[in-house]
């Protein structure tokens, strides 16, 4: 046994609308695997890495996930960005094949199964210190909620929807597209005439680009309006102009800007190996899946074993002294990750730190409470 390589089974989205997102988390996934291999392995064996194409396709993300489990017969999984494709891969890793899997994308909370990980934000640690916060700061009170239509932005939309109303907001309207949808006129049109102050948004590539264009092309900025993206990052902003989310605010755990040591050692580290346009980021997802590959590395080495129960005992407590943004640690019961939080600002192109959050729990609930309502969420 100790010739035969552990198996790991990555999907990222490699081609399609978010490959400038999947080709980092590759990146990052292969970083880490790499370092644990030239440690001495795991148990004394290597790691050997299966990435597979996701595809931006949510049925191709979960036959990938069905080969990764029921061919190559990995130990675990990773990978996923849309919340659908998350689903996907739960559907044929998860439900039908029994399998351990971390998602490490920030998301909209509420994942309750005893075989998920999630391993980037939640709203509690995204929405709810944001968006309280800019309404101090501007005096803003009306939102606007143009949203991609998908399970994502309509759980994030009653998150949002919830902490404005509870800080004395109101939200103005509220409108979900095609993920490629590529004409928002009429809906700018309608921002522009309900004295909309902050946009919250949730549209996604492809359909992202042309709305911040028209939005843009509309002077929403130049007469003062907010753009307010939880996801955007340093990724995000190769897709526009720097004029076009000039002032936009973010809210993740890691920005380049973030000066802690080992962050700062750590994107060195991935800019030299790989230079280029695919940044290691987190709303891109890679802080999130440099943090699941090294829970999962700890829980293995505490379980002494591979054995899917043990493991999965280990992962729920277990703590990254050192990470991109800070440490972490897997809250016990949650399957959820406290973590250190900031918002940032994009300003010429570049995200700059406004305000440290410190670290945020994320305030999920106990695996196997509710799960019901969860899944039918």
């Amino acid at each position: 046994m100790q010739d035969t390589p552990i198996k790991v089974g990555l999907i990222a989205e490699l081609t399609g609308p978010l490959s400038f997102m999947g080709i980092a988390d590759a990146n990052v996934t292969r970083l880490v695997v790499d370092d644990i291999n030239a440690g001495g392995g795991l148990l004394g064996r290597q790691v050997e890495l299966i990435v597979e194409d996701g595809e931006t396709t949510d049925s191709v993300a979960e036959a990938k996930a069905a080969k990764l489990v029921e061919q190559d017969h990995v130990d675990v999984i990773f990978g996923g960005i849309y919340s659908s494709t998350r689903q996907a891969i739960k559907r044929s890793a998860v439900t039908r094949g029994k399998r351990l899997y971390l998602y490490p994308e920030q998301y909209e909370g509420r994942e309750n199964d005893p075989l998920i990980f999630c391993t980037g934000p939640v709203p509690a640690q995204q929405v709810e210190p944001l968006l309280p916060w800019l309404m101090e700061k501007t005096g803003a009170k009306k939102f606007y909620l143009p949203s991609a239509d998908y399970i994502w932005p309509r759980l994030l939309n009653g998150s949002a929807r919830q902490v404005v109303t509870a800080n004395g907001g109101t939200i103005v309207g509220e409108e979900y597209f095609p993920l490629d949808q590529a004409d928002y006129r009429e809906t700018v049109e309608r921002i522009m005439s309900s004295g909309t102050e902050v946009v919250f948004n949730t549209i996604v590539p492809p359909g992202l680009t042309p709305f911040l264009q028209q939005l843009y092309d509309a002077g929403f900025t130049k007469r003062g309006g907010q753009i307010v993206c939880t996801y955007f990052d340093e990724n995000f902003l190769n897709l526009v102009p720097a004029e076009h989310v000039e002032g936009l605010y973010s809210c993740l755990d890691y920005y380049e800007e973030v000066t802690d040591p080992f962050s700062q050692a750590l994107l060195a580290r991935y800019n030299a190996r790989f230079p280029g346009s695919a940044k290691f980021t987190a709303g891109s997802g890679c802080s999130g899946h440099y943090r699941a590959l090294k829970f999962w590395e700890a829980a293995v080495n505490e379980a002494g074993s591979l054995d899917q129960d043990a493991v999965i005992r280990a992962l729920d407590h277990a703590k990254l002294a050192e990470g991109p943004g800070g440490p972490a640690e897997i809250v016990p019961g949650q399957h959820h990750v406290r973590m250190h939080m900031y918002i940032a600002q994009a300003r010429s192109g570049k995200f700059e730190v406004v305000r440290d959050l410190g670290v945020i729990d994320p305030s999920e609930q106990v695996q196997g409470a509710d799960r019901g309502a969860a899944q039918a969420a």
